[in-house]
């Protein structure tokens, strides 16, 4: 009993430091992803002009990545064993998983309908996207769920007589299966959606730069050299998303991979990791919705209105001032005149 007490108590401590980590990290982060959800979800409910297919397709997105936001602080806690029965622990390890995936199926819908809106115009209307909204939005959240639970129906390594853990809900294939053939395929899939939509926006800049080379007789103008700087902030955007969101996410991944191999690797360096990049995977709606001012449009004239009703007083009473000193310049004249 005297060799396990401290053997105990450094457990305990070790396991404090971790909580005090993952609250350190993941709680700015989600608190982050809650707010700007929210303060783009209500721009988009309460402007009528964007009640249309993109943006359904994209609300969709904000409200699962606002569900992630939710449960990020819980994924990190994935890690450590909880004391609950078999309900509750398939329930605490679950709906963490369904939500992310929920929200990569849901980017994945976004990039998808972007691609067949820019590289098919004419048959935009006829596709199955624009035509069964309600149909997309139906597969994009029950396939998630239907894979999310697959352990739960019966594919798990449940034991009664051990503690709730990740490894006896997900079993080892379903790590692979989940990792190899759902997460990063779709990973793959919406950068290459992304590359070829530069690639055709590329393409038509250079015909328009040759048509308006062919008016201003070969002269480079302000206007192409605006065109060139946003083609180029685009690419930027694309290959820093790409770096900064999705790089953690794809290393997280494999070293959970190896994490499930037993392979020795720092808790500390997964606990970071699994932060690091389930949330900045989750930025990226944020970074998508902050980038156009029509999603913004709401609250940049609730803003406008606040600031000409502030202003609206000032304005009264420097004009009261007027009139008053106007007032008191008439009656001294008249005093003047009197005497």
């Amino acid at each position: 009993m005297e060799l396990e007490n401290p053997q105990n108590f450094s457990d305990l401590e070790t396991q404090e430091k971790e909580e005090k980590l993952i609250i350190l990290l993941s709680s700015p982060l989600s608190a982050f992803i809650i707010l700007s959800n929210l303060f783009i979800i209500i721009g988009i409910l309460f402007n009528k002009r964007l009640h249309n297919t993109p943006n359904f397709f994209f609300l969709s997105l904000l409200f699962a990545d606002f569900f992630t936001g939710v449960l990020l602080p819980c994924i990190p806690r994935m890690k450590f064993n909880k004391d609950l029965g078999y309900y509750g622990c398939f329930f605490a390890f679950i709906s963490p998983n369904f939500f992310f995936l929920s929200f990569l199926a849901n980017l994945l819908m976004v990039h998808y309908e972007k691609y067949v809106c820019i590289i098919y115009p004419l048959h935009y209307r006829d596709s199955w996207v624009h035509r069964c909204v309600p149909f997309s939005l139906f597969l994009v959240w029950t396939l998630p769920l239907v894979f999310s639970c697959l352990p739960l129906l019966g594919w798990n390594n449940w034991r009664s007589n051990l503690t709730c853990s990740y490894k006896q809900v997900f079993p080892n294939s379903y790590i692979y299966l989940e990792t190899y053939g759902v997460v990063i395929p779709s990973i793959l899939a919406m950068s290459f959606i992304t590359i070829k939509l530069l690639t055709v926006a590329r393409k038509q800049l250079k015909e328009i730069k040759k048509l308006h080379r062919s008016v201003q007789r070969e002269v480079v103008t302000e206007a192409e050299r605006q065109m060139d700087l946003r083609y180029a902030k685009c690419i930027a955007v694309f290959s820093l998303t790409f770096l900064i969101c999705w790089v953690p996410y794809i290393a997280l991944l494999q070293v959970s991979v190896l994490v499930m191999e037993n392979y020795e690797i720092s808790l500390w360096i997964v606990l970071t990791l699994t932060c690091v990049g389930s949330g900045s995977a989750a930025v990226i709606p944020v970074i998508l919705g902050l980038s156009h001012r029509q999603y913004i449009e709401l609250w940049s004239n609730l803003c406008k209105k606040y600031c000409q009703s502030c202003r609206k007083p000032r304005g009264t009473t420097t004009s009261q001032h007027i009139n008053m000193e106007s007032k008191e310049e008439t009656l001294e004249d008249e005093l003047t005149a009197v005497k």
